[in-house]
This record gives structure tokens, sequence and C-alpha cells, in this order.
């Protein structure tokens, strides 16, 4: 079986021909004479021109489309999170600006991230998975785990609460990425490609299950077929691979009763207890419906006052409809499509397969979970509990998602040059 066509990387044209600096005169200045200061400040502008040199569309694109969804997530925070913040005990913002705050940090490393070039992304993919999967055991494996009632995902460290597991998505595809490249000659032999990615992404997403969080493991498990696809695993291969996580996921969503409940309840949403499983799934019905075409107005949900479990988290898309309707429903789904677009973009610019791996991987995890979750929202699958990206409320969660973009933005960098 002969292999996947070998991408070379595309020449990167830097400037023209080197040239020899001349004075006013046309003559070289001689070695050792100092630059007239004209032509230092000349070479500053020069630096800072360049230091602000045009990107390419792509990357602006994501960046402009990221932020956007950024500062909506916050406004839509601030609605859906009001009261409960209120009820809570805190003050009508306290949620709004525990979000701000993330936004705040995660932006900043969004934006360092797209500027570190992919050979270093590439030195330490090893690094950040020990590191993840180190987090993780600590999640699962001492005190200082923490659940919510269903799932253990949770590591607190003093006054620091976050979940390793949106760790844990970033380091596993930068390391497929990485692996892929370095094997890409022999990615098809599944002795060199499929067995080594499927033993230790296997270990990565047994550390999340075994935690109880069925709903982030079946986006790791879509995130590595993806990646398996992108990265020209043959079709049988990744079909026989597919089946199996499939039957291991099924053994796992009956081996609890409350995940065996969520499908029933899913299932048969009115025949279910209206006061306990089917109550989240009704009550995001209800909102949707009563939002119309146009909405009932940005901060007029009525679901928020205590009736919608989850509406600043899981269910905002709910709050969404309900206060911005329909119009406001269909503008998310553009976003992510205009996300997908884009990263589709960046892998044909790229000849680079670490950064079309990397970037196909991120893009099944944000643009993916973000279909999941309006699925669950519409009654279409069974309740994951997986936040809508870019947009939900949940510090790990986006702060995880705008250093993945920041990584993908630095591969639309390097293809603008």
């Amino acid at each position: 079986m002969s292999g996947p066509p070998r991408i070379l990387p595309a020449a990167r044209v830097h400037g023209g021909p080197a040239r020899t600096v001349r004075g006013s005169s046309g003559r070289t200045p001689a070695a050792g004479t100092e630059a007239p200061q004209g032509a230092s400040l000349g070479a500053a502008r020069i630096s800072l021109g360049r230091a602000f040199q045009a990107e390419s569309s792509n990357y602006y694109l994501l960046l402009g489309v990221t932020l956007f969804m950024v500062v909506f997530g916050l406004i839509m925070v601030l609605s859906s999170s009001a009261v409960d913040s209120h009820t809570a005990g805190d003050n009508f913002f306290s949620r709004f600006l525990s979000q701000g705050m993330y936004a705040v940090v995660g932006v900043p490393i969004m934006l360092l991230a797209s500027r570190i070039p992919s050979r270093f992304w590439k030195r330490m993919a090893w690094p950040i998975l020990i590191g993840a999967l180190l987090l993780q055991v600590l999640v699962v494996a001492t005190p200082l785990g923490s659940d919510n009632g269903y799932n253990q995902n949770w590591l607190k460290l003093g006054p620091i609460v976050f979940q390793p597991s949106e760790v844990i998505k970033i380091a596993m595809i930068l390391w497929m990425g990485m692996f892929v490249s370095r094997k890409w000659e022999k990615i098809t032999q599944w002795k060199y490609g499929l067995l080594p990615m499927v033993l230790v992404t296997a270990v990565t997403v047994g550390l999340v299950l075994a935690g109880g969080d069925l709903g982030t493991t079946s986006i790791m498990g879509a995130i590595v077929l993806g990646t398996l696809f992108f990265a020209g695993i043959p079709i049988r291969q990744l079909a026989t691979t597919a089946l199996l996580a499939g039957g291991i996921a099924v053994l796992f969503a009956i081996s609890r009763p409350s995940r065996l409940n969520r499908i029933t309840d899913f299932l048969h949403p009115n025949a279910s207890d209206p006061m306990s499983g089917g109550w989240q799934i009704l009550q995001g019905n209800y909102a949707l419906a009563s939002g119309g075409v146009f909405g009932v107005g940005l901060g007029n949900s009525t679901s928020k006052w205590n009736w919608l479990p989850a509406a600043d988290t899981d269910f905002i898309f709910a709050i969404v409809g309900e206060e911005l309707g329909l119009i406001g429903a269909v503008v998310v789904l553009v976003l992510f499509v205009v996300l997908a677009i884009v990263f589709v973009r960046i892998m044909h610019a790229s000849a680079d397969p670490f950064a079309r791996v990397v970037t196909g991987a991120v893009m099944i995890w944000l643009v993916g979970q973000g279909l999941v979750n309006i699925a669950v929202v519409l009654g279409v699958m069974p309740v994951l509990g997986v936040p809508l990206p870019l947009i939900s409320a949940g510090g790990t969660a986006l702060i995880s998602s705008l250093f993945a973009i920041g990584v993908v933005l630095s591969f639309a960098r390097s293809n603008s040059r």
C-alpha cells in the first residue's frame, strides 16, 4: 500500500535579494562608522511597520469572529445569570464579572499564542500532555478532585477551581498533530499510525472517563476520530476504531442509572417526571417556543427566573432563542458555520501536516461541541452537559478555547508570509 502524497512545506518568501545599504552619496559606509541619526529613525520605523504588518484575511476573520462571540457571550451570560447570581446571595453581576475576568485573561493568552511559531508547539506537545494528564490524575485519585453531583471533573487548588479535562483537549490535539507530522510517511500503516495514536489517546480519554464525564469524553472521542480522518488514516481502520469506540460509549452510558435516565428522558420527555429528569428538557423547549421569531427582548426572559436549570451554561442557547428569537438563534448558528469555514481555509492554506491536523482537530472540538450543545437544547440529543463554546459561562472552557484558537491564529500568520 502506498503512503499518502507527501506534503512539502511551501517556500515562504521574506523579501527580495539582500541589498547593500548605502548613504546619500551612494557609497557604502566604512566599517565601524555609525549610521546617521536619520537612518536609525528610518530603521526604527521599518521595524515598527513590520511589527504591525497586515496579516492574512483568514487571521483577521478568525480573530474577528472569535472576539465577537466572546462579547456576545458576555452579554448573554449577564442576562441569563443575573437572577441566579442574586438568589445565590451575590449581586446581580457576580457571574458576569467572573466571566469577564476570564475573558480578560483568555484574550491576551490567545494573542500571545498567535505569536508563537509552530515548531514551539511541536517541541512542547509531550510536556503539555503529560502535565495535563497529571492534573487529571489529581482529580480522580486525590481529595483535591471535586464533583457536581454527577461527575468528578474539577480540581481545587486553594481558591483556584478549574477543569483539567479542558486542558487535556488542547494537549491531546497538539500531541496528535506532532505525532502525525513526524510519522507522515508511515501514517497509513496501522502499527506506525493508528496503533500508537489510539493507545495514547485511550489513556487520555480514559482518565477523563474515570471522572464520569460522559459529555467531555464524547467530544474528545469525536476529536480523536476527526484527527485520524484528517491525518489520512484509511477508512477501514477508521471505521473499525469508530465501532469499537461507539460500543464502549454505549456500555459506559448504560452502566449508571443517572446516565440511562438521561437517555430515557430524552426519548420520552413528556412521559418522564416533569419535576426531575424531564424538567430541563421541557423548560428549554418552552423557552425557545416563547421567543418566536423576534424574541421577547434582551433581558426579558422568564425562563431564567429559576425555571430553567443551567441557564447560563449548558442551556444558554435556550435563553438566546427566548430573548433574541429565531433571528438570534440563527445568528449563533451562522457564527459557528463561519468558524468552520475559516478553519477549513486555514487548513487549505497550510502545507504543514502539523498545522493542518491541529486546525482540523480544533475545528471539530469547537464547532462540533457547539452543534452538540445546540442539538441538546433543541431536543435532538440527550443532555450531555457540554457548554456552548465561547458563549456559555465557564472560565476553564473559555480560556482553553481561546488558547486553542490562538494556536490556529499562529498558523494563519505563518501562511501569510
